[in-house]
């Protein structure tokens, strides 16, 4: 006679083999998804190194057309200084100076990067002036000094159409490098803050590796001459804090002088 005990053991061992057939199951169904998730795994990791070979790939294409582009530039900028007889070693000092500018007014190390690279084409417009007066070895009368003083909108005019971040600014470094503070420069006679501060930097730049270097038209300045006009041209020339910049840290801008050198033939 079966109790009412022996049916509820019975009851629960049926349970029970329903219970271990259910797990069984279960766990059968979570070893076969682990196993599918283990090769998704695998095939999302080889797509996600694939990609990122393509980033990579793409990074170094990118930063070899960003190589090359500043090649250009500076060979450009050389070409425009070699035709007036000067070195490439001026627009290396060109563009140290105004990075050393650049970095103590304030302009972040990216913008002052930049501006190194844009530098040398601040007188590329002379590819476009005569030889007979860009090399004429005295004073330019009214009409050479006319001629002369185009560069700097021709240069602008060369570059101004690039969409290129580096080109524009070597666009406007071309353009403005030749005002002054006071008005009285060209081409366009801004004024003060006017002028783009890279216009600014540059000029002092330039002007200082120009003084201090031969020329066909003179010779090299001595520095007391040199600093001399700087002081006397601080706020008429000049932006008044570069000239300041200039003086505090005038042992960096020795140092890049003497480190590159005009070699005499």
């Amino acid at each position: 006679m079966i109790t009412h005990e022996n049916k509820l053991i019975s009851e629960i061992e049926a349970l029970k083999i329903e219970f271990e057939k259910t797990t069984d199951k279960l766990i059968k169904d979570v070893r076969r998804q682990d196993k599918i998730m283990i090769r998704s795994d695998k095939r999302q990791q080889q797509e996600y190194d694939e990609l990122q070979t393509k980033f990579e790939e793409v990074a170094a294409l990118q930063k070899e057309i960003e190589d090359t582009q500043k090649e250009v530039v500076f060979t450009m900028g050389a070409i425009g200084e070699s035709r007036s007889k000067e070195t490439g070693n001026h627009v290396k000092r060109v563009a140290e100076y105004s990075k050393i500018l650049a970095l103590h007014y304030g302009l972040s190390i990216e913008q002052a990067e930049m501006l190194k690279q844009a530098s040398p084409m601040h007188d590329i417009g002379k590819v476009a002036i005569p030889d007979a007066i860009l090399n004429k070895p005295g004073r330019f009368d009214e009409s050479e000094r006319r001629i002369m003083d185009t560069h700097a909108a021709l240069g602008y005019e060369m570059l101004k159409s690039s969409n290129r971040p580096l080109l524009k600014l070597a666009a406007t470094v071309a353009y403005e490098h030749h005002e002054k503070w006071d008005g009285s420069g060209y081409p366009q006679g801004l004024k003060g803050e006017d002028i783009n501060i890279n216009g600014r930097i540059t000029a002092l730049a330039d002007v200082f590796d120009a003084l201090g270097s031969d020329r066909v038209y003179k010779k090299a300045w001595d520095e007391e001459k040199i600093f001399k006009l700087f002081k006397e041209e601080r706020g008429k020339h000049f932006d008044p804090k570069l000239v300041d910049i200039f003086f505090d840290n005038l042992e960096e801008f020795l140092e890049v002088r003497d480190r590159f050198k005009d070699i005499e033939s």
